[in-house]
């Protein structure tokens, strides 16, 4: 299932064929959009996307961990993750897409 990696400079273009703007406009707009998502989640807001999905800080707890070849015990620090929990809409979006492949 080798598919292509959708890239910064493919939105870029997208939004300069779709909208109209200069391909430095499009960059700079995809820019500003990352860059307002990315100080939003540092900030530690959560961000939601409508018809797409949210993206939230979820905090873990220190725990024991094992290193798999020693077997030798290694604390790991307590930490914000970030996840990704995509809407019903996406959801159904792409099981409609998958089951077209099949």
């Amino acid at each position: 299932m080798a598919g292509k990696t959708l890239t910064r400079a493919d939105l870029a273009e997208a939004v300069h064929r779709d909208v109209g703007l200069t391909r430095q406009e499009s960059a700079d707009m995809v820019q500003a959009v990352f860059q307002t998502l990315s100080d939003t989640l540092a900030g530690g807001d959560s961000v939601k996307l409508s018809s797409f999905g949210s993206f939230q800080l979820r905090d873990k707890t220190g725990r024991v961990g094992r290193n798999p070849k020693t077997g030798e015990e290694v604390p790991i620090d307590p930490r914000r993750v970030l996840v990704f929990k995509p809407s019903q809409v996406l959801k159904d979006q792409i099981d409609k897409a998958l089951s077209k492949k099949s």
